[in-house]
């Protein structure tokens, strides 16, 4: 791991711990960090957290406090940090059910939500069912059991439907007019991707190597090998090839 990460990783938990206490019962590095693809310069920091019980609406503003850009200033893009009830986070629910939501960075819009009632569903409400299946398979622990014995995974079932409602809230956005290359199109044509192989063959991917594996089995080549090119300074698909992309992923998700 950089080392710059490494340390900032090591201070979120003490952190964290001088808040909770005792009841900090678990750490888990996610996203890309957990998956093995972190991109300095490029990667969020996504780290979970696990209290024993559910949180006072003090602590959880202490948290935020504490743990905040302009208190912790972190290396990378940003921190998107969730802190869950580990009664949820082992019960494998689909729904959102965190204690504290905070994206924090110099370069990140800054959100707080300390009830998962106050999460506008225009926002997406899939993310953490998602987040914590990622979790049970390859969080990083930082404090506490390891990452499949204090998430459980989604029921096939949720997980099918979450996977839909994600490919169906990224098909909304608004699409870049013309015939243009869209900045950002290569992420939603990869997590497309990352959504496809979980759904086919049952393991999460980083998003590069979701679109290779892809590839290497004979599926719509041209537009996430532009993707994957991107990744690394090439022209990103149009939006139009993104959203044909998603859309052919999401029908044979739902079948």
């Amino acid at each position: 791991m950089d080392s710059e990460l490494q340390r900032y990783l090591d201070d979120l938990v003490s952190t964290a711990r001088d808040v909770l206490g005792a009841d900090l019962v678990g750490a888990y590095a996610a996203g890309s960090v957990g998956l093995g693809a972190y991109q300095p310069g490029r990667s969020d920091v996504d780290v979970a957290l696990l209290s024993a019980g559910p949180l006072t609406e003090a602590t959880k503003r202490a948290v935020v406090a504490r743990l905040r850009h302009e208190t912790l200033q972190c290396p990378a893009r940003g921190l998107e940090l969730v802190v869950y009830d580990r009664a949820v986070a082992a019960a494998g629910t689909p729904e959102p059910g965190f204690e504290v939501e905070l994206n924090t960075g110099a370069t990140m819009p800054f959100r707080c939500t300390l009830d998962p009632a106050d999460r506008p569903a225009a926002d997406g409400r899939f993310w953490y069912g998602l987040d914590r299946s990622i979790l049970h398979q390859s969080g990083l622990p930082l404090l506490g059991p390891p990452a499949g014995e204090a998430f459980t995974d989604l029921a096939p079932a949720d997980l099918r439907r979450l996977l839909i409602e994600a490919l169906s809230w990224w098909l909304a956005l608004p699409t870049p007019p013309a015939e243009q290359p869209a900045p950002g199109a290569e992420d939603a044509v990869l997590g497309a991707c990352r959504s496809l192989v979980r759904h086919r063959d049952g393991v999460w991917l980083a998003k590069v190597p979701a679109g290779q594996r892809l590839i290497d089995t004979g599926d719509p080549a041209e537009v996430i090998r532009q993707a994957i090119t991107a990744r690394h300074g090439g022209p990103p698909p149009t939006g139009a090839q993104a959203r044909a992309f998603q859309q052919w992923v999401r029908d044979e998700i739902a079948g």
